[in-house]
């Protein structure tokens, strides 16, 4: 199941097994309060039978509880619910914790805080625009 913690890498292990392949030059970690990530998870509910999935924020199930199609009541998977959804992100953030040291030891992490993707994009964007050169056509070279 990918959560909204569908970064990369996300403990030290994985880190280090990047490190072999490859070299970071940039590495950019989302500071999302607690609760945020808490409510958007727990706001997740599902219709069995089918698989079909409802989120209470962003696609709501016509009428609350039931399924759109059917008329069936959905429920919410056990590791959705905010109880288990808390000690997931705890989990996570633990494991991550070294991970994000370990980039700003190098000097390479770049950290945005910030409850919504589109008021964080714009700063994360100039970043990326400002490490990323432009690309140049063969004439303009």
């Amino acid at each position: 199941s990918h959560g909204p913690c569908t970064g990369f890498p996300r403990t030290l292990g994985q880190a280090e097994a990047l490190d072999r392949i490859c070299e970071l030059d940039l590495v950019i970690s989302l500071n999302i309060p607690f609760e945020t990530l808490k409510d958007r998870l727990s706001a997740r509910w599902v219709h069995p039978g089918s698989g079909r999935v409802y989120n209470m924020d962003f696609n709501p199930p016509h009428v609350q509880g039931v399924d759109d199609l059917t008329g069936e009541p959905l429920v919410q998977r056990e590791d959705d619910r905010p109880e288990a959804v808390a000690a997931r992100l705890r989990k996570y953030k633990d494991a991550a914790k070294p991970v994000i040291e370990l980039y700003k030891s190098r000097g390479i992490l770049h950290s945005f805080s910030g409850t919504e993707t589109n008021k964080i994009w714009p700063y994360v964007y100039t970043l990326l625009s400002s490490k990323i050169p432009p690309l140049l056509s063969d004439e303009e070279n």
